[in-house]
C-alpha cells in the first residue's frame, strides 16, 4: 500500500512538473508567434490592429520587400563571416587554454587562472571605450578583424574546456605517454575527439552570439556596406511608433532569426548532450 502510494505521489509530482514546463513554454512562444503572425500581415491591416495570432488576411510582401534590398546579402555574408571565424578561434583558444589550465604547470598559473575568472565578472561595455580607441589608432575599424578579435578570448569558454579536460581521466594520457606520445599529440588526437560535445556546445552559443551581436558591430561598423545583418536590419527600420512600417520590423526580426533557428535544430542533440554531460559531471 505505502509502495503504491509512493508510485502516486510521483506520477502526480511528475506530471505537475511536465505541466508547469508547458505552461512555460507556451508563455515562452506566444511572443514569438505574435511577431511571426504580425510579419505576414500587411501593414495597412497592422495600422488598424496589431492583435491575434492568426495572419489573415495573408501576405509575403514584408518579406520581398527584405529581399529586394540589394545590401541584404552583403549584410549576410559579413555576419555569416564574423560568426564562423569568431567560432573557430574561440574553439582554438578555448581548447588550447583549458587544455594548459587542466593539465599543465607552469609559472603564474594560478594567478593567470584567477585573472581569467576575474574576466567574468567585467561587462562588456566595460572595455568599449579602450577597445575602441585601440582598434581607432590601428585604423582597423570597418574591417572583419575589428569585429571578430576583440571576442576571441572568452573566458567562460576556457572555464569550460578546462572542467571537461580535468574531468577526463588521467590514465588515458599516461598509457599514450607511455607510448612515446608528445603532449601535443596527445592534446590532439586523444582529448580533443573525447571533447567533441563540449566543443560543439561552445561553438553553438559562440556562433548564436556573433550573430547576434549587435552593440561591438554598431561601434565598430561605421559603414553600411560592412553591417552585419543586426545591424543592417535595424539601420533601416523606420520609427518604431509609426506603425505603417511594423509588418517589416517583425519580418526583419524573425528573417534575421531563421539562421539560429535552423542551426540549432541541426544541433540540438550535441548541445542535450553536451548538458547532459556537463550535468553529470
Amino acid at each position: 500500500m505505502a509502495r503504491a502510494r509512493t508510485g502516486g505521489l510521483r506520477r502526480a509530482t511528475d506530471i505537475l512538473i511536465l505541466g508547469a514546463t508547458i505552461a512555460f513554454a507556451v508563455l515562452w512562444l506566444l511572443p514569438v508567434i505574435w511577431v511571426v503572425a504580425m510579419s505576414l500581415k500587411p501593414n495597412a491591416e497592422l495600422m488598424r490592429s496589431t492583435a491575434g495570432f492568426v495572419p489573415v488576411p495573408f501576405t509575403f510582401d514584408n518579406y520581398l520587400g527584405l529581399l529586394k534590398l540589394d545590401t541584404v546579402p552583403r549584410w549576410l555574408m559579413h555576419s555569416f563571416i564574423v560568426s564562423v571565424t569568431m567560432t573557430c578561434l574561440v574553439l582554438i583558444v578555448s581548447s588550447m587554454a583549458g587544455y594548459a589550465f587542466a593539465r599543465l604547470e607552469f609559472p603564474f598559473k594560478k594567478t593567470l587562472f584567477l585573472a581569467m575568472v576575474a574576466g567574468l565578472m567585467v561587462p562588456e561595455q566595460a572595455v568599449f571605450i579602450p577597445l575602441h580607441t585601440m582598434i581607432s589608432d590601428w585604423k582597423l575599424h570597418n574591417t572583419h578583424f575589428a569585429l571578430v578579435m576583440p571576442r576571441v578570448a572568452v573566458p567562460i569558454g576556457v572555464f569550460l574546456m578546462m572542467q571537461f579536460f580535468r574531468s577526463v581521466p588521467k590514465e588515458l594520457e599516461e598509457a599514450a605517454a607511455i607510448d612515446y606520445a608528445s603532449r601535443l599529440t596527445i592534446f590532439l588526437r586523444i582529448m580533443l575527439p573525447l571533447s567533441v560535445p563540449a566543443l560543439t556546445t561552445l561553438g553553438l552559443f559562440t556562433f548564436i552570439f556573433a550573430w547576434n551581436d549587435f552593440l561591438w558591430p554598431l561601434v565598430s561598423a561605421t559603414k553600411a556596406d560592412m553591417y552585419t545583418v543586426t545591424l543592417g536590419l535595424a539601420s533601416i527600420q523606420s520609427n518604431f511608433a509609426f506603425t505603417e512600417g511594423l509588418g517589416s520590423v517583425m519580418a526583419s526580426a524573425v528573417f534575421a532569426s531563421l539562421p539560429i533557428v535552423l542551426l540549432f535544430l541541426i544541433f540540438q542533440r550535441f548541445i542535450v548532450a553536451g548538458v547532459a554531460m556537463s550535468a553529470g559531471k
